[in-house]
Order: structure tokens, then C-alpha cells, then sequence
């Protein structure tokens, strides 16, 4: 493995960073987030339950989109609503017409300013949706054209590396679903979210960081709800470290890409305590048995992991906990990780 270079004395200490501090915030922002919204969304889950959408529809790119993943399995298994992904070149690029009558539109953003993004978003309402934007930036061009706007209220997000928005994007949408199910078991995760992340934000992960300084590729596995806190990593890892990470399901990586797991390959798994779990567990102790660098998020791995009062809020609790490790990581390897190298904090596609 190539040796990454020592951290040069212009680099931060863990503690100092953007990344870091804006991360710490989270708990905070989900608190005053869940006060905040409360009134707007309950009045569009009662909406929803008294006109129920055709199907769900999100539209979203970078840490946004891996948000709406959590989204579409959050949906369909609490709501029993299909929900797709809109690719926002379909609109933007193809200029092709999408039949969006009667859907539910949910368009996820930071700085609700990207052109495709709001493209397809005015298509869609024009086609019949209705669109509702979780934004970052409550006057941005998005939120002024959506039907319903959920603040994300996570405040100034400096560091190139999406955080506390993207935590605020997951929490906005268990908050929706749990009023929109009008679940008591989700209403309790709600409650409980806060002072949880809070715990996450402690759990010692520092055998991730040490094992990975020198890694060059690596596999993050998740399924169903744990799938979108897999996707946020190996796009953190990248963005951030240098470290080229691919996410897959862990039903998904046994078509193909297990071959390429043998001795030394790190592999970081990330568990769900639902119906996922045992086969999870499985797969796991399987690469360990070939050899492969394992490191496992789950009641029962190494990775600490703070218990979650309902696995729907259970992926924030990992990711939470993940953040503050790849932090460190990143500056084990040399890289700040608010200044990642040909990145900018607002990315305008078309």
C-alpha cells in the first residue's frame, strides 16, 4: 500500500476543523429543526393523509441524493408509497416530460440554487406535483417556487464536506413520515433523535481511523435503511481522504463485486438492527473469513454504535459517529477536510 504523507504542521488539529465543528452541531440543529417545523409539516401529513399522493418522487444530487435513498426505503416500508428518483437530466438535458400528476415531488438541497434541480422542480408542480423542497437556504430560488418548503435550519455550512445538512435532510424526512404515518413508535424517535446524536457524536470509532491511513480502496455496505448512510461515507471518503470507497447493498456486492474481496481488502459494514441485521452479520463474518479487513457498526461489531429507540433513526446515529472518525482520517492522510482539492461548496449542474 502506498504510504500517505505525514500531516503537515498547516493542517488543523482534528478539533479545530470546519468539518469537525459543524458536525458537532447536528444534535442542536435536529432539536430546533424538529420546534420549528413541527406546524408546516404536520399540516402537510395531514394533507397527505386526506389526499394520498399517486406515488413519491425525489429529485436530488451529491449528499442530497443519498438523503432521498433514505427517503424511498423510510416510504415504502412505514407508508407502502413507492418512491423513485427522478435523474434531473431527464428534465434538464432531455427536456423529456415526465406524468407527475398527483405525486408527492420531494426535491432535497442545500443551497436550492443548482439550475437542473430547479428545472425539473417547476416541471414537476407544472405537470401536477406537488413539490415540496427540504432547503438549507430558505430564500433560494428552489424554495420560492415549491408548494411546501421544510426548512433544514442547519445554518451556515462552511466546509466543503456536507454535515449537519445532510443529518438535517434525514431528520426532515423522518419528521415527515412519522406525522404523515402518524406513528407513535417513529413519534418516539423523534423525541429520543437529539440526546442520541449527542451519544453518537462520542463513540470512540479511532480503530476505523488508525486501521484506514494507509488504505487505497475500500467497500462500505449497508442495506435498506442503513443503505444511504453507506453511499454519504464512501462519498465522504473520497471527498475528503483521498481514499477510493465504493457503497454497495450487501445483497448487491455478492453479484460481482465480492471477487474482489480477499486478504487485507477493508471492508466496512454498517448493520441495521431490523431484518437486515442477520444477513449483515453474515456477510461479515464470510470476509473475515477470507481474510479481509472488516470493521462492523453494530451492537455486536467494533465500531461502537449507539443504540437507536427505532431503526428508522438508527442511519443518522451512524453517520454521526462516522463524521467525527473520517475527520480524524483525513488528517492522518495529509488532507484538510474542508478544502477537498477541484471541489466547491455549492455545485451548479444543469
Amino acid at each position: 500500500m502506498t504510504q500517505q504523507p505525514a500531516r503537515s504542521a498547516a493542517l488543523p488539529a482534528p478539533q479545530d476543523t470546519l468539518m469537525f465543528n459543524e458536525a458537532a452541531q447536528t444534535a442542536d440543529v435536529v432539536a430546533a429543526q424538529f420546534a420549528r417545523n413541527e406546524a408546516v409539516v404536520a399540516k402537510l401529513a395531514a394533507a397527505l393523509r386526506a389526499s394520498p399522493p399517486a406515488f413519491v418522487a425525489t429529485c436530488a444530487r451529491g449528499s442530497s441524493d443519498h438523503a432521498a435513498t433514505y427517503a424511498k426505503y423510510l416510504f415504502e416500508t412505514q407508508l407502502g408509497f413507492v418512491t423513485a428518483s427522478i435523474s434531473p437530466s431527464v428534465g434538464s438535458v432531455y427536456e423529456a416530460k415526465q406524468h407527475l400528476r398527483g405525486a408527492l415531488y420531494l426535491t432535497i438541497s442545500q443551497s436550492g440554487k443548482s439550475p437542473d434541480l430547479l428545472h425539473n422542480a417547476k416541471a414537476a408542480r407544472a405537470a401536477g406535483a406537488h413539490v415540496v423542497a427540504l432547503v438549507n437556504v430558505e430564500d433560494s430560488p428552489l424554495a420560492q417556487l415549491a408548494d411546501t418548503v421544510i426548512p433544514l435550519g442547519a445554518g451556515p455550512e462552511k466546509s466543503v464536506a456536507a454535515t449537519k445538512s445532510y443529518l438535517a435532510s434525514l431528520s426532515a424526512i423522518l419528521q415527515l413520515a412519522a406525522h404523515w404515518a402518524d406513528s407513535a413508535p417513529l413519534r418516539g424517535a423523534l423525541d429520543e433523535l437529539p440526546q442520541a446524536l449527542r451519544a453518537a457524536w462520542q463513540a470512540d470509532w479511532s480503530a476505523l481511523t488508525e486501521g484506514l491511513v494507509d488504505a487505497r480502496n475500500l467497500f462500505v455496505l449497508g442495506r435498506g435503511l442503513g443503505l444511504a448512510a453507506a453511499q454519504e461515507a464512501a462519498l465522504k471518503f473520497k471527498e475528503t481522504c483521498g481514499l477510493h470507497a465504493e457503497a454497495y447493498s450487501s445483497a448487491e456486492v455478492k453479484h460481482g463485486p465480492m471477487a474482489l474481496v480477499g486478504p487485507g481488502f477493508p471492508v466496512l459494514c454498517f448493520a441495521q438492527s431490523d431484518e437486515t441485521e442477520a444477513g449483515m452479520l453474515a456477510l461479515a463474518k464470510e470476509f473475515r473469513g477470507r481474510g479481509a479487513q472488516v470493521w462492523l457498526s453494530s451492537a455486536r461489531g467494533d465500531l461502537p454504535l449507539v443504540p437507536a429507540s427505532n431503526p428508522a433513526a438508527a442511519p443518522l446515529l451512524t453517520i454521526q459517529s462516522f463524521y467525527r472518525a473520517i475527520n480524524a482520517l483525513a488528517l492522518r492522510r495529509g488532507h484538510n477536510p474542508d478544502v477537498p482539492p477541484h471541489l466547491n461548496k455549492v455545485t451548479e449542474t444543469v
